[in-house]
């Protein structure tokens, strides 16, 4: 099966960001773009313009947003898909057999919270591949640094828990910023007693040093990648949010089929992009 980069089309706005971050990104990894919409309920046609038109832009919003897509990115192998189904087991189907599926997220200026649907969090919790929740008003200048937004793209930032350093999660993380020639600035954050014991190690060091080790054979994998490695005592979620500012990116794991604490918290607040990467 051919591999292809997914994204959820609804003929929202913030549906449609989410297309051109998929069509950029399927750009970069010289992938095609399937864009999806699902159709739960069709509703028959009654004669009637006014009834019969909104339902119509909803059957025609992924042809409608390939032909944008096409005008901006010509070289882009882009496939409309229509299916009919539930929205949530239909996207979880689609992200089978996908490399990334993309969906869109509204969201407000400032830094405040995304409005993150009930279906595109089922489906991030629950996704075989990686996904991405991308804010409505998301350009490409976004991604890049300098006043004009055509500078070298910005960090990538990853959040890794230490204690499930997965090889999914990392490979995922350098092959982002690899293929953005960015650098990757890699955040570990820990809590320490509030009254450590005497002969305890300093816990910055160890964390540090733990770190190190994780990362050494990705280094020499990814040579041409810079990596900073960041240790910090505290919320992993707030230091994330606050990492992820002036990011072109941010790359979170999932465990289990929910979200964790700190993937709820980052996709609710980050401004940019964020990826969440299913491991063991």
């Amino acid at each position: 099966m051919e591999c292809h980069i997914t994204a959820g089309i609804d003929g929202s706005r913030e549906s449609l960001d989410a297309a051109d971050w998929a069509a950029r990104e399927a750009l970069r990894r010289g992938l095609p773009l399937h864009l999806l919409h699902v159709d739960d309920e069709p509703a028959g046609r009654t004669g009637l313009p006014e009834l019969d038109a909104p339902g119509e832009r909803d059957r025609t919003a992924p042809e409608r947003a390939a032909v944008q897509l096409a005008y901006c990115h010509p070289t882009l192998e882009i496939h409309p898909v229509a299916a009919l189904g539930p929205p949530t087991a239909t996207l979880l189907d689609a992200a089978a057999t996908s490399e990334i599926l993309a969906l869109g997220s509204r969201g407000f200026t400032g830094l405040a919270a995304f409005l993150v649907g009930s279906v595109a969090l089922e489906v991030t919790a629950r996704a075989a591949c990686p996904v991405v929740l991308v804010r409505a008003g998301e350009c490409p200048q976004d991604e890049r640094q300098g006043a004009s937004g055509t500078g070298a793209y910005r960090p990538v930032v990853l959040g890794l828990d230490l204690d499930h350093p997965c090889d999914d999660l990392l490979a995922y993380a350098f092959d982002a910023a690899a293929t953005r020639r960015a650098p990757l600035h890699v955040w570990h954050t820990w809590a320490v007693p509030l009254v450590p014991s005497a002969d305890a190690e300093d816990p910055a060091a160890e964390k540090a040093h733990a770190l190190a080790a994780v990362l050494a054979p990705w280094r020499r994998k990814f040579p041409e990648t810079e990596v900073v490695e960041r240790t910090v005592h505290g919320r992993a979620g707030h230091h994330l949010v606050m990492a992820s500012t002036g990011a072109s990116l941010l790359i979170v794991g999932r465990r289990t089929d929910r979200l964790g604490p700190v993937a709820h918290s980052v996709i609710h607040h980050v401004l940019c992009p964020v990826v969440v990467v299913p491991h063991d």
